[in-house]
């Protein structure tokens, strides 16, 4: 399943940040998100969230949201993947 959670979340970025066809693609652990891409703002996050819970069908709780996870491609990866075992 996580083959399948990161091409999702690669495509939510996309989608969601607007970013440029295959930008995401290259992302990998280490790539910085929030605060490293200029698309990923205070107002975007909200909708990065939405997007997250509607195409991955999980829930995420307010304290569950903190910098960390949306620090990195490779922490919001881990934490969508352990949502989405939790379903």
């Amino acid at each position: 399943m996580s083959d399948n959670t990161d091409q999702l979340l690669r495509n939510i970025l996309t989608d969601v940040l607007g970013l440029k066809p295959g930008q995401a693609e290259g992302f990998d652990a280490g790539t910085g998100l929030f605060g490293h891409l200029p698309e990923l703002d205070s107002m975007a996050v909200a909708g990065l969230l939405t997007e997250l819970e509607d195409r991955l069908d999980i829930v995420i709780e307010d304290d569950e949201i903190d910098g960390e996870m949306l620090e990195t491609f490779g922490g919001l990866l881990a934490f969508a993947e352990a949502k989405r075992a939790e379903a």
